[in-house]
């Protein structure tokens, strides 16, 4: 019974202190005090879910053309790709991209681009000395050395002026070159082409005459021959030459006026201090008095600068024998070179004829009456000039007016 006793005491004592000694609660044990009940009460921690340890992969990147890339840890999660470009080329787009949780690559894929021109070189500028008699200097250059810095193919290179061994005149010339790449990237560069003529001082014509040159007639090389005007005749070298030191061969000559040596022994000696110097007007008459004669006389009389211009020399043939008179200007000639002339040019001393001779001796035109300057000037002109003479009458077209 005491023993009985006893243990209920105990269990009363127990419960009576059970509030007291309440085991004490710690957030985030799981365990919390039911203070109503007085009881102990334990809460289930929900389990974490279960972890895949299967490791992520991306897909393996394709290589970019004229490029590649580097990655840090290949195609595994959270590997970097870099990306970068050949010489030559631009990166475009994304630099790098990252493998993510899903399996997929960051980003987009780049491309390199050929941005940059190709890189030509073109031969040094040159100069040359103009070939003798020429205003030109044919010229020669190596083709530029072109290069591609991307893929180095180069598509077409093209070419602004003359080509190599072209004849180039005077003065400076831009010689342009351009190439291209297959991307249509483009370089130029340029170089010159000087061409020097060596040239004379101008030479002056002489006084009652004038120069016939050829080329430019100043340049190395170039000959000039000195003419003069009809009644005047050449004294000195025919001709002078444009040498290579810039200065001329020989001295100037001049025109001095014509000498005519009337005491020849025959009328073809007389005749021929005038070849290729002077045309002829050979005017017969059977006097002094004639109508036809007094009148032709004073007409040409009125013209003399125009048949200077022509390089025209009259003579007179006037009267019959032993009466004849024959005249040269001032000069006067025998009976015996009158007579020879009137025989040689068929000219009779019964009435009034005339014949005009040509430079070479040749008998051009015949006229049995008068005739005007005027005419016999413009067959002169249309017929008997040569080029050079025809040049000069353009050039003293009006110096008679």
């Amino acid at each position: 019974m005491a023993g009985q006793l006893t243990q209920r005491g105990a269990l009363s004592i127990l419960l009576f202190f059970t509030p007291a000694v309440t085991a004490p609660w710690y957030a985030g044990s799981g365990y919390y005090p039911d203070e109503s009940y007085n009881e102990v009460y334990a809460e289930e921690v929900p389990q974490a879910p279960a972890l895949d340890y299967r490791e992520v992969r991306c897909h393996a990147l394709p290589f970019i053309t004229s490029g590649t890339y580097t990655c840090t840890n290949g195609v595994l999660l959270d590997s970097r790709c870099d990306y970068s470009c050949s010489s030559g080329y631009h990166l475009e787009g994304d630099h790098s991209r990252i493998c993510m949780e899903d399996g997929r690559w960051s980003g987009g894929e780049p491309v390199c681009v050929d941005i940059d021109p190709p890189k030509i070189r073109c031969p040094h500028s040159r100069e040359k000395m103009a070939e003798p008699e020429k205003l030109t200097a044919r010229v020669y250059w190596d083709p530029p050395l072109v290069k591609d810095s991307a893929d180095g193919t180069i598509t077409r290179v093209t070419v602004r002026g003359p080509e190599p061994g072209s004849h180039f005149p005077e003065g400076e010339h831009v010689i342009r070159y351009t190439a291209y790449d297959r991307a249509y990237n483009r370089a130029s560069c340029k170089f010159i082409v000087k061409v020097q003529v060596r040239r004379c001082p101008t030479l002056k014509p002489p006084q009652h005459g004038y120069l016939t040159c050829t080329s430019a007639g100043d340049n190395y090389g170039a000959t000039c021959e000195y003419h003069c005007d009809g009644g005047y005749e050449r004294q000195g070298t025919p001709s002078r030459v444009c040498q290579s030191s810039r200065q001329w061969s020989g001295s100037p000559p001049i025109c001095a006026p014509m000498k005519i040596n009337v005491n020849v022994n025959s009328a073809a000696g007389l005749l021929d201090q005038f070849f290729e110097k002077q045309r002829l007007l050979i005017i017969s008459a059977p006097d002094p008095s004639n109508r036809y004669y007094k009148m032709q006389i004073s007409m040409l009389q009125q013209s003399t600068c125009g048949l200077d211009l022509r390089h025209v020399t009259i003579i007179e043939l006037v009267g019959q024998t032993p009466q004849e008179v024959g005249r040269i200007r001032e000069q006067q000639l025998s009976a015996n070179i009158i007579e020879e002339l009137r025989q040689f040019q068929r000219l009779t001393p019964s009435y009034f004829n005339m014949v005009l001779i040509d430079k070479q001796g040749i008998d051009r035109e015949r006229y049995m009456e008068p005739v005007t300057p005027e005419e016999i000037f413009t067959f002169i002109d249309d017929y008997l000039l040569s080029n050079q003479e025809l040049t000069q009458r353009r050039e003293q077209r009006d110096i008679c007016e």
